[in-house]
């Protein structure tokens, strides 16, 4: 190579490397230009998704915001010392309010500040925990194991998975009532309401109470309910007849005929027209007082002849020591049938009267409400007295509970042994009361399927809880715990004098409708449901 070849090639390699400088710095300036971009863009997108952060949590939390931001107000105007002097009074009158009104604490005050309190010290810190020891997280999938091969080896790797965000349900909100506490779960995907019924035994345990309840709010949502106190440890009084001496018939509403108290302390109305309802229980179990608590507060309407009580009382004692009260009475399974037939007959001249005019019979004193006691039902469709009699028994109480709603019949039963076989109508009773009962799956055949998982443990009623039983049946979507009103036996003695008495005249400005006050104020409704 010679001396011009030398140089040609020092120009071209000296060239190129200007060139290169050249693009080199370009794109050195370039690089830093975007890494500017990308810092400046970065920063705001961190900015912005923190200042949505903080919005959302100040909204989510807006009593907790607000409290902090009129604190930090508060101290920068006026000084800390008057905060901490302002605190300590309202604190003392809050203390005060509930030693002397706790009435009217309860319900204004002191539901809202244990809520907060719970929500934050207790259940916001431990349900995750809960959760998930009763199994109600969503796990991550399983990704497998991977094989790798080489020329060499083959080697097995197992990739690791970070926890999934959002795996475990989270704590959307806390109301707090004087026996309950209902805490609002969000689901997660994966999750449906019924894993919760199944884990409701668990969760008890968890918190510590001796009864919890699932309800579903929504699709992805459901509240935890947990029962800190029993409501209905102690037994309810039924109403006094002396009060109901000057209440006319006509004021008794039969759609809401007052029968005890529920489990959240409010008073338990229920259905007797337009219904049938069916309660089932062990021997001891209270089914006496789910027969003469809503006679007890009917009694004006059956002194009156709005209402005529019709009983079949098998074991010719349970309803026969009030045998006055009855308009029909039957013992035998052949006055039970004769009994069934008269009603029928009545029911069929009602309905050749108002099937072109009326869709729901009118009660009135010529078309009272009749209802029908029916103790021990399994005794007459399924144990005393021939085939055939047993089967027409059966087929009269099916057209009664079949066609008898809107004619103004009701049919009340009641069983021990709450089998098909027992009672093979046992479908046609809308409503299902079921006491206490000797097997878990006895409240499966009383109340429906899943209903021991949702929370109706009949069969742990202890048997010195007469009257305590789960309502489940129109309408209701939670089996609903209640205790029947106790009906002593010189009161239904009280009662027979009571219907045979003249009516006494009506008081000058006499409550229009509405069924009768309970005998002893109830509670507020708080928490749960209500």
């Amino acid at each position: 190579m010679n001396t011009a070849q030398i140089v040609v090639v020092a120009l071209v390699a000296g060239g190129g490397l200007w060139v290169l400088h050249k693009v080199g710095r370009w794109l050195t300036q370039l690089l830093e230009a975007l890494a500017a971009i990308a810092v400046v863009f970065v920063t705001l997108w961190l900015i912005v998704k923190g200042v949505w952060w903080a919005g959302r949590q100040v909204v989510k939390h807006w009593r907790t915001s607000v409290s902090t931001a009129v604190a930090a107000a508060w101290c920068y105007l006026l000084g800390w010392p008057s905060l901490a002097i302002t605190a300590a009074v309202i604190g003392l009158g809050l203390v005060g309010w509930w030693q002397l009104g706790r009435d009217s604490f309860e319900p204004w005050a002191g539901r809202h500040l244990r809520a907060w309190w719970l929500r934050w010290v207790l259940y916001a810190r431990k349900m995750p925990g809960w959760l998930r020891a009763c199994g109600l997280t969503v796990a991550d999938r399983d990704p497998g194991v991977h094989v790798q091969v080489n020329p060499f080896r083959r080697s097995a790797v197992q990739p690791k998975v970070k926890p999934g965000a959002g795996r475990t349900p989270r704590v959307v909100g806390v109301r707090s009532g004087g026996s309950w506490d209902e805490v609002r779960v969000q689901l997660v995907p994966g999750q449906t309401p019924e894993d919760f019924d199944l884990a409701a035994r668990s969760l008890a345990v968890a918190r510590g109470v001796a009864r919890c309840q699932v309800r579903e709010l929504g699709p992805n949502l459901v509240s935890i309910d947990f029962q800190r106190h029993d409501r209905l440890a102690s037994v309810v009084p039924c109403h006094y007849l002396g009060n109901l001496t000057w209440v006319r018939g006509e004021h008794v509403d039969f759609r809401r005929v007052w029968s005890g108290r529920s489990e959240y302390g409010t008073d338990w109305f229920q259905a007797i027209e337009g219904s049938h309802t069916l309660v089932a229980g062990s021997t001891g179990a209270g089914k006496n007082s789910f027969t003469w608590a809503p006679i007890i507060s009917m009694a004006p309407a059956i002194r009156d002849g709005l209402v005529r009580v019709s009983g079949i009382d098998p074991k010719g004692m349970e309803l026969a020591y009030g045998r006055r009260v009855f308009h029909r009475y039957a013992s035998t399974s052949k006055d039970a049938l004769a009994l069934l037939d008269d009603l029928i007959d009545g029911m069929t001249a009602r309905k050749e009267q108002f099937s072109t005019h009326k869709r729901v019979v009118p009660i009135s004193h010529e078309h009272p409400l009749e209802l029908v006691e029916f103790d021990e039902i399994g005794a007459l469709v399924r144990y005393v007295g021939d085939r055939k009699t047993r089967e027409a028994i059966v087929e009269r109480v099916a057209l009664l509970t079949t066609q008898g709603r809107a004619l103004g019949y009701s049919v009340r039963g009641y069983v021990q042994e709450p089998t098909k076989d027992t009672v093979p109508v046992r479908e046609l009773f809308p409503r299902r009361i079921c006491l206490r009962v000797a097997s878990k799956s006895h409240v499966s055949m009383v109340l429906g399927e899943h209903a021991y998982d949702r929370g109706a443990w009949a069969n742990r009623i202890g048997e010195h809880e007469p009257g305590i039983g789960y309502l489940f049946g129109e309408g209701i979507r939670e089996p609903l715990r209640v205790r029947s009103a106790w009906v002593p036996d010189h009161v239904i003695k009280d009662l027979e004098h009571f219907v045979h008495s003249p009516a006494s005249p009506p008081l000058a400005n006499p409550a229009q409708g509405g069924p009768f006050a309970a005998p002893v104020p109830a509670l507020q409704p708080i928490g749960g449901q209500a």
